[in-house]
């Protein structure tokens, strides 16, 4: 275990925590402490990364566990977050950035089968994707305590642009795997 695997595995453990923190009954910081959280998880998401890299500590293990870490933080903090906001314009953009992850794991997935993993490696579209859901989802869990409009409307609209750059770059790895799908499909 080295430390970039230490860090992806401490942010999996954070999502226990998160959940727990986030049914508290002390709505005057709960929302604080969530987001405090899920900032501790997103810095470790880029620490581990750059450590990895640093000190070529880059294992299969790690980078089998790292984008499983991403993906199960943004989609628990996600689910949380769509109890505090039942409706619709609030479950779309989540539904789209969940949607597109199962889409894209399953397409590394199958990609990789096929020895063409690089060809669905992560885009500039994708970072800032991620980029702008951590905000979208740190500015909506300190939303629950600080309940300001200007700060709801913050999240709200970083969630939007979250989605519309999770359906871009959802795009842009289908299209780079469009020729394979059409040799899978016999044309």
């Amino acid at each position: 275990m080295n430390i970039p695997n230490a860090l992806t595995v401490f942010r999996i453990a954070l999502i226990p925590v998160l959940v727990i923190v986030f049914y508290l009954p002390f709505s005057q910081w709960t929302g604080i402490a969530c987001a405090v959280l899920f900032t501790t998880a997103a810095i470790t998401d880029w620490f581990d990364g750059y450590l990895a890299r640093k000190l070529d500590q880059s294992t299969p293990f790690g980078a089998f566990l790292d984008p499983v870490a991403d993906k199960l933080m943004v989609a628990v903090a996600l689910v949380l977050l769509l109890e505090r906001h039942p409706n619709i314009w609030f479950t779309v953009p989540a539904m789209i950035i969940i949607g597109r992850e199962i889409v894209i794991s399953a397409l590394r997935e199958w990609m990789a089968e096929l020895g063409k993993r690089t060809s669905v490696a992560v885009s500039y579209v994708g970072k800032f994707k991620t980029t702008m859901q951590m905000i979208a989802i740190i500015v909506l869990l300190a939303d629950i305590s600080l309940q300001l409009p200007v700060i709801h409307v913050l999240g709200i609209t970083s969630l939007y642009i979250a989605a519309v750059l999770t359906v871009w770059s959802m795009v842009i790895y289908l299209m780079a795997a469009w020729p394979d799908f059409r040799g899978a499909m016999g044309e």
